[in-house]
């Protein structure tokens, strides 16, 4: 049994005794710990918590307890049902509400489940903010509401209609253009929530023709839900059929989005937020942001459109963060997560879809020939493991000193990027290691170069 407790929230494998998994008790006590920091420092005049679930086989027994929790507390829950993270988000601040809560645990195997916390402006909480919130659930600093004090719950379930509603009104989204295009798209949405989300969005798009694979939202995933390549291998079977245009597939709440071309190829997730950023840029021209372990191609095409490129800590609060600082038109995570401002700060893959499906039908291409359009690169991925006594902030700082000829960037463990690549060296949150990332124009050269990094990092040990 596993349970994380990190900044974002706490995550776990259902079952097992109580701080072993994520059992009802801990679910209590960190909802609680949640919900006093949002008394404490909330500005919202309002009481509500908004609360919303991906298809997880946990997902029901974790609201209820959720919900039960939050009623304990005193706060009024609007429960929105199954839901997608970013629908979540986007309820948050139309319900003006003080917070929300999250029911996923993203791309983790059905035995996981997890809160994801927010903030009154749907986004995730702050480093200090995620903090404060563990220190109240360690310290169990927390008191209920007495009876006549305590909450209630509404149900919401539009929320959904209202966030597809929100995407075809913005102005980039062109749904004249997808109807001609008259484009029959596959959907991988790993028997999880984004099965109705996508389809229905793809239907308000104009799009007549939809093949739907593991749309069915039961919980139970069809296979690993992980939107990489080698969980993927039936739709890319489907698409090598040449019987649908473009495959997108999502994770199981729906913030990342992966592209499957038309010959079933992978389109690559880092590739996701490069064309819709592309597309964003040519119509509005502005600042760009994405974590340090995304691709350079953003970059390129960024200094393309005359514009500047910004790298962020890793993490999707950073990248917002930084958005915000910067007056960002688009940003991201390399992982498939499109963060657009004109909608919400939070990774929305229904957003990615209605971009990326205007962007493919104004073009006039088909997905091969729009991926050969943009900067060629290939992100390697390895990891040093971490010896009993090895300190970390030790081996970086030796790094640093080894590479002070390059540029370095120390804001999330060290990055070097050197003429034709980089890497990126960062410790782990949940495991002993040091992650190295890598990327160069191809993929052996990628794996070259964090080969030769780990083993230099290996002799600094």
């Amino acid at each position: 049994m596993s349970l994380i407790k990190s900044i974002s929230g706490i995550r776990g494998t259902i079952g097992g005794p109580a701080g072993d998994g994520l059992t009802p008790l801990d679910i209590v006590k960190f909802t609680s710990a949640y919900a006093t920091f949002i008394r404490r420092n909330t500005k919202q005049t309002s009481n509500v918590i908004v609360v919303g679930r991906d298809a997880r086989l946990s997902g029901t027994m974790v609201l209820d307890v959720v919900v039960g929790t939050l009623i304990g507390m005193g706060f009024e829950v609007v429960n929105i049902g199954m839901a997608t993270t970013p629908t979540t988000e986007l309820a948050v601040v139309w319900e003006k509400a003080c917070g929300g809560i999250i029911i996923t645990a993203s791309h983790n195997p059905k035995q996981w489940n997890a809160l994801k916390l927010l903030n009154e402006r749907g986004e995730f909480l702050t480093d200090a903010e995620g903090k404060e919130v563990l220190r109240l659930a360690e310290a169990e600093d927390f008191d209920y509401a007495e009876v006549d004090n305590l909450g209630y719950e509404s149900k919401n379930d539009t929320y959904l209609r209202r966030h597809i509603d929100a995407v075809l009104n913005l102005k980039l989204v062109d749904v004249e253009a997808i109807k001609k295009a008259n484009f029959t798209v596959a959907v991988d949405a790993v028997n999880s929530i984004g099965g109705v989300a996508i389809p229905r969005l793809l239907e308000k798009l104009g799009v007549k023709n939809v093949v739907k694979l593991f749309c069915e939202p039961t919980g139970n995933f069809g296979h690993t839900p992980e939107p990489i390549p080698q969980n993927l291998t039936a739709i890319a079977d489907y698409m090598k059929q040449g019987k649908a245009d473009v495959g997108f597939v999502v994770d199981p709440d729906v913030d990342r989005l992966a592209i499957i071309m038309e010959n079933g190829e992978f389109f690559v997730e880092e590739y996701t937020l490069v064309a819709v950023a592309d597309y964003v840029l040519s119509q509005t021209p502005g600042a760009t942001v994405s974590n340090l372990s995304s691709s350079r191609a953003l970059r390129d095409v960024t200094e393309k459109h005359g514009c500047s490129y910004t790298a962020a800590a890793v993490g999707e609060v950073n990248v917002t963060t930084e958005m915000r600082r910067t007056g960002a038109v688009i940003g991201g995570e390399g992982n498939g997560g499109v963060i657009y401002p004109e909608l919400h700060y939070g990774r929305d893959a229904l957003v990615g879809v209605a971009l990326f499906l205007t962007l493919l039908a104004k073009s006039g291409m088909k997905v091969s020939e729009l991926k050969k359009t943009y900067p060629q690169y290939a992100i390697a991925k390895t990891k040093l493991e971490l010896k009993p006594g090895m300190d970390v902030d030790k081996i970086l700082n030796a790094v640093k000193e080894h590479y002070a000829g390059e540029k370095l960037t120390t804001i999330d463990g060290v990055k070097i990027d050197f003429a034709d690549g980089w890497a990126h060296l960062r410790k782990s949150n949940t495991e002993p290691i040091i992650r190295i990332y890598s990327e160069a124009h191809t993929m052996q050269e990628a794996e070259q170069l964090g080969e030769n990094v780990r083993k230099i990092v290996e002799s600094l040990c």
